[in-house]
């Protein structure tokens, strides 16, 4: 590859993976998410967050989910988890969770967003990616898309596609000698970390930062073979999609 096509690639994947991340979390945080959960019968709580975005994995006990989704604290993941089982199976859950994907985006993407172009540069990429010892994307890039719906497929594939990231970062941060725990702090700082379930998380050493740079970097070559798979004008127009999809919302 050469340095200008890895240049280019790389340009893209910065271009892309903050509003990706951003618009996936608005989602997981907005009211009207929880008032689904609600309605499907989960009490207040994280027990639809956890069973609907976890139960990709199947019946699993919640250490092993702990250890493949890494970034939430563990006393959150069990707690959500062992609250959202009795509620339903978790292949139902992930279902629930999903068409609660979808619908959000639909009240939330632009109108004139060309989505259909979006979803067949998006699911390009998704079909690009190696999904080896990255279970949580493998197991929501297995989910059905529904063909008539097609503002509600492109918000399910910005889900996958932010789960491959994330995946990719669990695995890049590890790598690079951080705990997911010290790599929460290094991003967003003892109060965030704590928001997200780490118990009294202490200030990040100053040596541990340049490590959450290179698992940063690390992410971004992992990423980058999808990115290899379209040309040079279709990666353009993909981060022109991001940006149109993400960055205006309608309520």
């Amino acid at each position: 590859m050469s340095d200008l096509l890895r240049m280019e690639i790389f340009d893209c994947i910065a271009a892309v993976a903050r509003p990706v991340h951003d618009f996936g979390d608005e989602f997981m945080s907005d009211e009207a998410t929880a008032a689904i959960g609600l309605h499907a019968g989960f009490t207040p709580g994280r027990g639809f967050y956890c069973r609907g975005r976890f139960g990709v994995l199947g019946e699993a006990p919640a250490p092993v989910v702990q250890a493949v989704q890494g970034f939430l604290g563990p006393d959150l993941v069990a707690t959500g988890w062992r609250a959202g089982r009795p509620v339903m199976p978790a292949k139902e859950a992930t279902a629930c969770y999903a068409e609660a994907v979808r619908t959000w985006g639909s009240a939330h993407i632009p109108a004139d967003v060309d989505v259909e172009h979006f979803n067949r540069l998006a699911q390009r990429l998704i079909d690009a990616a190696d999904a080896d010892a990255l279970p949580l994307f493998a197991g929501w890039r297995a989910q059905p898309v529904p063909a008539d719906d097609p503002v509600g497929a492109a918000m399910q594939r910005i889900h996958v596609l932010r789960e491959h990231r994330g995946a990719c970062h669990l695995a890049a941060v590890r790598l690079c000698g951080l705990s997911a725990r010290e790599a929460m702090v290094v991003n967003l700082g003892v109060e965030q970390a704590t928001h997200y379930g780490w118990r009294e998380p202490g200030p990040a050493a100053a040596a541990l930062i340049p490590r959450w740079q290179r698992a940063e970097q690390l992410t971004d070559e992992l990423q980058a073979p999808l990115y290899a798979t379209l040309t040079a004008r279709q990666r353009a127009n993909f981060a022109q999609l991001v940006n149109a999809l993400t960055s205006t919302q309608t309520s």
